[in-house]
């Protein structure tokens, strides 16, 4: 970049304070349930592989793994299904289990954000920007 360009400004500066929600669902300091592992899950649903979901989401396939074995551990049912490698290759799917986890957080989230919107609004007027 030279020294007459600028940097384009990040489109969260643009928009301002958002307000995020980030529910967990926590068993001692362990997250069971929250956002990282959701984004994981909805990540192998777009991919079909959790090597490259790990890759959109710029963690390592180890972290990646790690996660979904914690996550897998804690469900009744486990939350993926993975084929391992082949003369086709492998792939990884989301089990019925996985899906349902995914609704029902998203539909917490957007339930929350409902419930809370004017709460938020006062607040949100309380802000600088």
């Amino acid at each position: 970049m030279t020294s007459t360009q600028t940097q384009p400004t990040p489109r969260h500066a643009l928009q301002g304070p958002v307000p995020k929600f980030r529910l967990r669902i926590a068993d001692g300091d362990a997250t069971v349930v929250g956002p990282g592992k959701i984004a994981l899950l909805e990540a192998i649903a777009a991919t079909g592989s959790i090597t490259a979901a790990a890759k959109s989401l710029d963690m390592s396939y180890r972290h990646a793994w790690l996660l979904l074995d914690d996550l897998n551990r804690s469900l009744r049912t486990a939350a993926v299904d993975s084929a391992h490698g082949g003369a086709r290759g492998g792939g990884s799917a989301l089990t019925e289990e996985g899906r349902r986890l995914i609704a029902i957080y998203r539909r917490i989230e957007a339930t929350a954000a409902d419930a809370c919107r004017a709460d938020i609004q006062n607040l949100m007027g309380l802000l600088a920007r």
